[in-house]
């Protein structure tokens, strides 16, 4: 069996449109939405390290497991125009794509499904059995800086890829460009210039993937 080729994928603001921490915020009010958005902006373009809003943005928000079922569909909703043919034609190209991503995995998993992603690396959030907030995965790497380049490494490890493309909008991505063979940024819905600048390459569609794999085809 040959070794596959990762192709790995942020979630928000790169696969769909919006942020999901900043979604469950709305749906709180504009109040909290606001202050929620501000953290993940900062934390987005490496102002804070990400692990000192994590915790603080749910524990404000305290979300149900319905506020994440409706995330979930808003992902679906919003999703990046010409990611489903994309997606096709790199797996048809031998890549395999997963999403690894600071977000949470019982919200992304209708965008993935949509998207024919199996494999989530996300944090988990906990809900009591009526389905009240209960924390979340405190352990999970992406709730801190530097958690995306070991994501990446334990994938190596696991999977023992020939190639390895992160694409994503933040900084966090931006962290993980020293564990791949390739970083590209990605600036439809926002445009982050450290993120611009540092990247192997910046495109606005992801339907400008497939032209910068050619060394891997």
């Amino acid at each position: 069996m040959s070794a596959p080729r990762l192709i790995l994928f942020d979630c928000d603001s790169t696969l769909s449109a919006i942020e999901g921490i900043d979604e469950l915020g709305r749906l709180r009010g504009p109040a909290i939405f606001a202050e929620v958005e501000a953290m993940t902006t900062a934390a987005m373009e490496g102002r804070i390290p990400v692990e000192s809003v994590f915790s603080r943005r749910l524990e404000i928000i305290r979300p149900t497991a319905a506020h994440v079922a409706e995330i979930g569909r808003r992902y679906v909703a919003t999703v990046e125009p010409t990611a489903s043919q994309t997606l096709a034609g790199l797996r048809r190209s031998g890549w395999t794509p997963m999403i690894v991503s600071g977000g949470f995995r019982n919200a992304i998993r209708p965008l993935a499904d949509h998207l024919g992603i199996e494999r989530i690396e996300a944090v988990d959030l906990h809900f009591t059995g009526e389905g009240s907030y209960a924390g979340f995965d405190e352990t999970y790497p992406t709730t801190r800086s530097g958690g995306k380049p070991d994501i990446v490494q334990r994938l190596r490890a696991e999977l023992r890829p020939s190639a390895v493309v992160m694409v994503g909008d933040g900084v966090s991505d931006l962290e993980a460009k020293p564990a791949a063979d390739l970083f590209v940024g990605f600036g439809r819905y926002v445009t982050r210039e450290r993120v611009r600048r540092e990247a192997d390459h910046f495109i606005n569609s992801l339907a400008d993937l497939p032209g910068l794999l050619a060394r891997w085809a």
